[in-house]
């Protein structure tokens, strides 16, 4: 999320709550968009450094990239008290924010197809490659820093970072791992009504393991491989229970957006925002917030501003706001960053599909989709549900994807339809081996187990 959200609407009832999330409907035959998050980690080509926010050594650090980008795009700043910490677009398109370790994220615009979301990030790499050149930067495309310690990494300066930074080590063993080392790549779909938002829920919990097998780029960590092909997922099992996870409530009779939102309220708020500062109220409760009882802020009452704040704080593998968020994928090479979409697209948005994937996963039980969310992070394709392997699955899966998108039929200027962009996947499963298994092949072969190789062969774009 690149801005918290401002609307000083009091919040009066429960039932407003619900009517936000329900709000997000794509009813009447509105277009359903999909939107694509991705992060990318930079360092410095001269000697494989972090980027400071300030920058090091005389270089520019990671102000002076959105200084850049602001200048060449004319998008409108983000700001933390006087910091620069993002930009945006404000005919309501893309932004760019940090994450906290200077991750570099493009949030990207709600878009028709998967055509156009290429088309977005073809513009925003065009942007970022000259001032990043200028500046002797460039971008890792792995989903965790591979070399540098946590005390070796930057921390951007946004309030609420320091407030989760105080905050995490309370409630998991890694949640500032999660915080500064890793990265992702995220895809953003409607929901047409609160059944379908169910639908896509279930499916996208179920298939969120899947999705890290396939995406699995993530083997290194503190220079040196993990015994995991995906150390991002394996960081998110022990970052904090009470905001992660597979929600097995989803999977429940009576699932909907009421039963969420008794979810996010029990979920600990990290922060309040009040003019231009976060309060840090990490641990309290948000119902206490909405009944004027917080013991940090006697007297003061949620806004809607809160409510959609809070809900950023909370991170299941599949995260409910107006729209779904699929969480489920390491970040990667340029190709990666199309490819989430396209099989989102395909299974999500042809209903058919749909409902050929919840039959295909129906019969998993909530002890079976927690066995395999703690299996991925190390055996990726080769773990296991119900007697099938992962392989297998995603074999069954990509099919259906790739119908789904023949049907939608969305067509760029040469008349192909955005399948083209599951070709990733479809040798990634055709192969059997996942990118983290071929990148552990160069680190112990071509790479001569140093990890400083990453620095030139695991670089965007590719």
């Amino acid at each position: 999320m690149a801005r918290d959200v401002s609307d000083t609407t009091p919040i009066t009832s429960r039932n407003m709550l619900v009517e936000w999330l329900e709000a997000g409907s794509k009813t009447g035959g509105a277009p359903l968009l999909i939107g694509t998050e991705h992060e990318k980690i930079p360092f410095y080509a001269a000697d494989d450094s972090p980027v400071p926010y300030e920058g090091s050594g005389g270089r520019g650090g990671v102000r002076a990239l959105l200084e850049g980008l602001r200048d060449s795009l004319g998008w409108a700043p983000i700001l933390d008290r006087d910091a620069l910490i993002g930009l945006y677009q404000s005919d309501g398109g893309g932004a760019i924010s940090l994450e906290p370790g200077g991750q570099f994220e493009l949030s990207g615009a709600p878009l028709a197809d998967v055509h156009a979301t290429h088309d977005e990030l073809d513009a925003h790499f065009a942007a970022l490659a000259p001032v990043a050149r200028a500046l002797g930067v460039r971008f890792l495309d792995l989903g965790c820093s591979p070399k540098w310690s946590r005390s070796e990494t930057p921390m951007m300066p946004k309030q609420r970072y320091a407030i989760m930074q105080a905050y995490m080590p309370k409630v998991g063993a890694l949640g500032l791992d999660m915080m500064f080392r890793t990265a992702t790549v995220q895809v953003n779909l409607d929901f047409v009504d609160e059944a379908d938002m169910v639908q896509k829920t279930r499916v996208g919990l179920a298939l969120q393991p899947l999705i890290t097998a396939m995406f699995a780029n993530s083997p290194f960590l503190d220079g040196k491989p993990t015994g995991r092909l995906s150390q991002r997922s394996y960081i998110w099992l022990d970052t904090d229970p009470d905001r992660t996870g597979m929600l097995p409530f989803a999977f429940e009779d009576g699932f909907g957006f009421e039963r969420y939102v008794d979810y996010a309220l029990d979920v600990p708020m990290y922060f309040v925002k009040r003019g231009d500062v976060y309060h840090d109220v990490a641990g309290a409760s948000f119902r206490d917030l909405m009944e004027g009882r917080l013991q940090q802020l006697p007297g003061e009452r949620a806004t809607m501003s809160d409510w959609a704040n809070h809900l950023s704080t909370i991170f299941p593998e599949v995260r409910l706001k107006t729209y779904l968020e699929m969480r489920g994928a390491d970040a990667g090479p340029r190709a990666h960053f199309t490819a989430l979409p396209a099989l989102c697209a395909g299974l999500f948005y042809d209903a058919a599909g749909l409902d050929q994937a919840r039959e295909l996963t129906k019969g998993w039980s909530a002890a079976a989709r927690q066995a395999l969310r703690a299996d991925v992070p190390g055996l990726a394709l080769d773990a296991r549900i119900e007697g099938r392997s992962l392989r297998d699955v995603g074999r069954d899966v990509l099919a259906l994807a790739k119908v789904g998108l023949r049907q939608r039929a969305r067509l760029d200027a040469k008349g192909r339809d955005e399948s083209v962009f599951l070709a990733p996947l479809e040798a990634i499963l055709e192969d059997g081996r996942t990118l983290a298994q071929r990148r552990l092949d160069a680190y112990y072969g071509g790479w001569g187990q140093s990890i400083d190789a990453a620095f030139t062969d695991c670089v965007l774009p590719q």
